[in-house]
């Protein structure tokens, strides 16, 4: 082939893969579920530095009283910040190349510790991620922690004195109240775009594919959009309620975002450790919905974790958790499904004792159950 001719069937290759990057959305979700994430081949841009923004600290308490959505968007916008990474893909018919995303994340602590959603970092696969500040300056970042399930990670740059979201109390929403999200909609064509709406409903769940769902999600009609992901949710005082995470892609006004109280005990331990250890159970599990539709056998209650295997030397072992049991709450919270155990699990530290109630053979049986931390 000669050299033009090979030249220009690079150029026609390289320009379908643009295309199927630009055309094909990242989606973390079936059914038209989408994660807010943005593909793009072009090079990330640096933040544009906003001069025309009055930026002297506010009180939160105040912040409704000085302006409603402008004070909070003036007040939050500078915790905000890009996050750009830098992927391999693998296609079985154009090979091996690069792919670049950008998302949305928020600065947890002064020192550089930033939240954002696990699948804008590729599940934690990313190659290379740069978070881009407020200031249009731009820093490598250290992906420390994510979690698929949960659809978190915590990043860390090098920086102090940085600015950072006040973190509010998610247990305290309501349905009707302001909504408030910043966010990077369509990579960094409109960086920090400031959309608002309402609280639409609280505790929903959305279908990642047959076996897996996200539960106790938060779902706003504020506009969410491709790159919003992981970026806040803030309430009329000026606090992250939540992470930006999803929208349904065939309606209008759906978007969901993860609880901030899910991610709290995680970015406290970041914070006041420089590290997370998260506590593990040790079993195997399958949500009994599953298990009933497959089996059909009678479990005794028609919600829960079904154990069919339980690891040797692990916590779940030690406390009594045999195989046949079925998980039904842990403390005081029931347990329905794996999603719910895995997240009940993030509220506790190593060697805090639960008491966990299973159903054997039909029978309720308590438990107490020593967590450690997860072997590494």
């Amino acid at each position: 082939m000669r050299q033009d001719e090979s030249k220009k069937y690079f150029m026609i290759k390289k320009s379908l893969v643009l295309f199927l990057v630009f055309m094909l959305p990242l989606s973390a979700f079936m059914g038209g579920i989408l994660g807010a994430g943005f593909v793009t081949k072009s090079e990330p841009q640096g933040a544009s530095v906003v001069t025309d923004l009055n930026l002297t600290p506010m009180k939160v308490s105040s912040i409704a009283l000085e302006g409603g959505i402008p004070a909070v968007a003036k007040t939050a916008m500078p915790s905000v910040v890009g996050v750009a990474t830098t992927s391999i893909h693998e296609d079985w018919y154009y090979g091996t190349y690069k792919g670049e995303s950008v998302g949305t994340g928020v600065i947890v602590d002064e020192r550089g510790y930033i939240l954002t959603n696990s699948h804008v970092v590729n599940d934690g696969n990313a190659e290379a991620v740069k978070v881009l500040l407020y200031d249009g300056t731009s820093k490598n970042a250290e992906i420390l922690w994510n979690d698929a399930v949960l659809d978190l990670a915590v990043l860390k740059i090098e920086g102090k004195n940085l600015p950072v979201a006040s973190l509010g109390n998610s247990d305290d929403i309501v349905v009707g109240e302001t909504a408030i999200a910043i966010g990077n909609p369509l990579g960094l064509t409109f960086e920090r775009s400031v959309t608002a709406g309402i609280i639409s409903g609280l505790e929903r769940t959305i279908p990642v594919n047959e076996n897996y769902n996200i539960e106790g999600l938060v779902q706003t009609d504020a506009s969410i959009n491709p790159g919003n992901s992981g970026g806040p949710l803030l309430n009329i005082k000026g606090e992250v309620i939540g992470i930006n995470t999803a929208k349904v892609q065939s309606g209008e006004g759906l978007g969901f975002a993860i609880p901030i109280n899910i991610a709290k005990p995680i970015v406290d331990e970041f914070i006041m450790k420089g590290e997370f250890t998260k506590v593990y159970l040790g079993i195997k599990g399958v949500n009994v919905y599953q298990y009933i539709r497959t089996y059909g056998n009678d479990l005794g209650t028609e919600t829960g974790v079904y154990v069919y295997d339980v690891v040797s030397d692990s916590p779940a072992n030690y406390g009594g958790i045999i195989s046949g049991d079925v998980i039904v709450s842990i403390g005081d919270t029931p347990i329905n499904t794996i999603t719910k155990l895995t997240r009940q699990l993030y509220s506790y530290r190593p060697d805090d004792v639960v008491h966990v109630k299973v159903i054997r053979e039909g029978k309720p049986v308590d438990l107490k159950v020593i967590l450690k931390g997860e072997p590494r």
